[in-house]
């Protein structure tokens, strides 16, 4: 199975989360944006991945102000496991993260989640162990 979709520009995990005291929150602005992106899988009848997934992302910034990457990757993999479309965020096994070319005014995602194939060799094998 194969979904593409295109989502808003995320919160950095600077900005999704907030810490009080102990107890680490999701902001308001990370809670206005989990629930955009819910709505729009609120309607869908497809069920969410089972097993190993492969998560592509494709990240347009809406402007050309430095961005670490990393940033805006937990805060669309937690949206998209609340918005139902895996059921934890440990399935994803492998993730391919891409930095594009700015879309103002508001930046976007672009996604692709994937039914992930395992590989039945390593790309670099370990040397044998005495």
């Amino acid at each position: 199975m194969i979904r593409e979709f295109e989502i808003p520009w995320p919160p950095s995990v600077n900005h999704y989360y907030r810490y009080v005291g102990p107890k680490v929150l999701i902001s308001r602005e990370g809670r206005q944006y989990r629930e955009n992106v819910v709505a729009m899988f609120r309607n869908s009848n497809e069920p969410p991945f089972a097993g190993p997934i492969k998560l592509y992302a494709e990240f347009y910034p809406p402007d050309n102000r430095r961005r670490d990457l990393d940033n805006l990757l937990k805060c669309v993999q937690d949206t998209l496991q609340h918005a139902g479309l895996f059921t934890d965020d440990s399935q994803i096994a492998e993730i391919h993260i891409i930095k594009q070319k700015p879309m103002p005014p508001k930046g976007m995602a672009y996604i692709r989640i994937q039914d992930h194939e395992q590989q039945t060799e390593q790309l670099h094998p370990l040397p044998d162990c005495p």
